[in-house]
């Protein structure tokens, strides 16, 4: 596939009508018989979600932690991806693998002194690359974490705006 090819009538475009670039991405939480789950509409596809096994839920879903982590992880894989392919460096595997820790105490109310969240995110890119140079990986390096949406939002969060709708 040629990245340069597909992406340019897109950066074109962009160019010529700035607007045309700005894009809202939706997802939509929708209740499930128990208080634990709900399924997650991104409107091509609809993913189970359930609390953690740590707070309640029975460990057999995917909780809004791993969602996030895997957001991160998808984002951060397929940029490298892309970086790789557009600036032609030679590479046979990339493999993103993202990690985070938090403590259950903050999220379940037990202690004020813990954060509700995350506390350390890790991103752990293993690359096999044999015929890339060292400045190739390190271009790859800089180019993935600077385009890396997902990454660059966590890094610079926007405050999200809560509004609430309620029908009697």
């Amino acid at each position: 596939m040629d990245l340069r090819t597909l992406q340019k009538p897109l950066k074109e475009q962009y160019r010529a009508d700035p607007a045309a670039s700005r894009i809202t991405i939706r997802a939509k939480g929708v209740q499930t018989g128990a208080p634990i789950a709900c399924s997650v509409d991104i409107g091509r596809a609809v993913h189970q979600a359930e609390a953690h096994k740590g707070v309640g839920g029975a460990g057999a879903g995917a909780c809004s932690g791993d969602l996030l982590l895997g957001a991160l992880a998808a984002c951060a894989q397929i940029t490298c991806q892309m970086v790789a392919a557009a600036m032609n460096i030679p590479t046979e595997r990339i493999e993103v693998t993202v990690e985070g820790d938090l403590d259950l105490r903050g999220t379940l109310g037990i202690s004020k002194d813990v954060p509700v969240g995350f506390e350390n995110i890790r991103l752990n890119f293993d690359i096999a690359a044999r015929d890339a140079t060292a400045e190739q990986i390190a271009a790859l390096r800089e180019k993935t974490e600077q385009y890396c949406v997902v990454m660059q939002t966590l890094l610079h969060p926007p405050k999200p705006q809560s509004n609430w709708m309620r029908h009697d």
